[in-house]
């Protein structure tokens, strides 16, 4: 800062003391300077201004790196942190925010925040100095002159208070209205092949022009704002100059100030104004990167998942010592009050029993798996695992203490080695082997061009339904859970996969504990027990043939499946 603020007044020195004509004593700290030149003082003025450009430009250079490499490293801390607390909310807060606006949380608004570091907007300060620096250096040259000079100040401060009142609303709006369209962009390319398949291709085209036309428009409006106080700044300047020039030219010409004195006040003018101009700049990045920010801020503040627990965690208990009995004692739910999804559950299944579930869809199945994995906290009633509630277990023992296979498996982008261990890195080849060889995938996993290392593409676009399930059984015999939790694992696969699901449960279900959700019937005859939900409610529970001979709902969900129109069943045909 120093060394720009030094340029003009390095001017001014040269043209009263060697351009002006007009004899001038130098001052008193500059002589030894000159007489160490002997005659070539104008020479010394010249190297002394190249001098301070170069160490403005150091100064500009190590300035600027050093801000950069902070902001990188801080916007990277940033990134990691949001994630991390984004791994740590609860499935309530996923079903109601869409993924295309967490992605613009973590992605665009983070990028608002780094074209601030970018536009330098951290230099806000150092400009700030260099203003006060200029004011300082006129008065000491002119009071008179430098009061012109500041005259354009208080219509600017008037410009620039309209601005900051409008911009800080209209940028937030900006960034909401971008993480729309991010949201349905994301839901579009997730569900292409529905809308190429309805056809729908015109009338989605037409809701994404809609959304990105509104965030075109509200970009273009403060575009509008930003042009204003750009021109405004410019303006202003020149009226400045023109200001300087009049006011100081009759001063030069009555011979009260020098030549080089004038040509030092416009040269600071512009260089007052080049900070503001910047300024001005920054202002509107800066204006974006705050709304940014206080979405961010709002994604931070989201109580996270083991937060607010009624019970105090337990200490952690080994894998190994779990038991896996669970107890569902009088359990009611509602994801939204006053809308029950459970009501009143009571059920135990002893340790390594396999015991099913079964019902009409919306009837609570789905839920049970939820809050006993507790991904929701029950409203009413306790869940016991090995006597203990599971609000009082550390949560991540309990889940590792559950393994979970889901009738829509998720795979990640990577190999399949990948995707079995998932982050578990004792699991070595062999290990993985006997898990695929145990699910009945190791066949058509040898059958990849590049086995364990093949490319798996996001969601595991690349396999089939049959061979993404019978992964996820591989990956739950890896992960080898005391506990076992099935999800509709086998009703979207077809009769041969079927059979190898079959054989494969034998060995996931082998010495475990085990919940099992199923539409097909087939798949649950062997339960030790089954349980009949019906809008929430147990209605049911015993045995498969002792469901049948009762003649109440499990037989009709039975007859629904197998016997055909009109026809009765015999028990004993189970």
């Amino acid at each position: 800062m120093g060394c720009a603020l030094a340029q003009p007044y390095l001017v001014k020195l040269t043209i009263d003391l060697f351009l002006s004509g007009t004899a001038h004593a130098p001052a008193p700290y500059f002589d030894p300077l000159l007489r160490l030149a002997g005659g070539h003082g104008l020479l010394m003025m010249g190297f002394c201004y190249l001098l301070m450009v170069a160490g403005e430009f150091t100064t500009f250079y190590g300035q600027y790196y050093l801000t950069m490499a902070v902001a990188q490293y801080s916007l990277s801390d940033l990134r990691i942190a949001l994630f991390a607390r984004l791994e740590r909310l609860p499935l309530a807060f996923f079903d109601s925010t869409p993924v295309g606006r967490l992605v613009s949380r973590s992605t665009t608004d983070i990028d608002a925040i780094n074209e601030m570091f970018n536009a330098g907007s951290l230099t806000i300060l150092v400009d700030l100095l260099t203003l006060a620096g200029i004011v300082a250096i006129m008065f000491a040259l002119n009071a008179h002159l430098a009061l012109w000079s500041l005259c354009a100040i208080p219509p600017l401060l008037v410009i620039i208070n309209l601005f900051r009142v409008r911009a800080r609303a209209l940028y937030r709006e900006i960034r909401d209205r971008l993480a729309a369209l991010n949201a349905y962009l994301s839901e579009a390319l997730s569900g292409m092949a529905v809308i190429q398949l309805f056809t729908h291709e015109a009338e989605s085209g037409r809701e994404f022009e809609l959304l990105n036309r509104r965030s075109r428009d509200i970009q273009r409006t403060a575009n509008i704002y930003e042009a204003g106080l750009f021109s405004s700044v410019e303006a202003l300047s020149s009226v400045t100059v023109a200001l300087i020039l009049w006011a100081g030219g009759g001063e030069v010409v009555r011979a009260m100030i020098g030549i080089g004195t004038l040509v030092a006040f416009i040269e600071y003018a512009q260089k007052f104004f080049f900070p503001l101009r910047d300024i001005s700049t920054k202002y509107t990045v800066l204006q974006s990167a705050l709304a940014a920010t206080e979405r961010i801020k709002d994604l931070m503040e989201e109580v996270p998942e083991a937060a607010g627990a009624p019970q105090r965690a337990a200490p952690r208990a080994a894998l190994g010592s779990t038991r896996g009995e669970i107890v569902f004692d009088q359990v009611s739910f509602a994801y939204r009050p006053g809308e029950p999804v459970l009501r009143d559950i009571s059920f135990i299944v002893e340790p390594g029993r396999k015991v099913a579930v079964v019902g009409a869809t919306g009837s609570g199945k789905t839920t049970i798996i939820k809050l006993l994995a507790r991904f929701y906290d029950v409203t009413s009633g306790r869940i016991l695992v090995d006597g203990r509630d599971v609000r009082a277990w550390d949560l991540r023992e309990l889940r590792r203490a559950i393994g979970l296979v889901q009738q829509d498996v998720m795979l990640f982008s990577g190999s399949v080695g990948d995707n079995l261990r998932m982050g578990r890195t004792g699991l070595d080849d062999r290990a993985l082997m006997r898990a695929l060889e145990r699910s009945q995938a190791l066949t058509f996993v040898r059958g990849l061009p590049h086995g364990l290392e093949e490319e798996v593409i996001e969601r595991g676009a690349n396999l089939s339904a049959g061979q993404r399930q019978l992964l996820a059984f591989a990956r739950a015999l890896a992960y080898d859970a005391p506990i076992l939790v099935m999800d509709e694992a086998t009703s979207s696969v077809d009769s041969e996969t079927e059979r190898l699901l079959q054989l494969a449960l034998e060995e996931l279900l082998a010495d475990r504990t085990a919940l099992v959700v199923a539409h097909r019937l087939s798949t649950i005859e062997r339960a030790d027990r089954i349980l009949v939900l019906s809008k929430g409610i147990l209605r049911e529970s015993g045995t498969h043939r002792e469901l049948l001979a009762q003649g109440g709902l499990y037989r009709r969900l039975f007859e629904v499946q197998y016997a055909p129109p009109g026809t009765g069943i015999e028990p004993s045909a189970a």
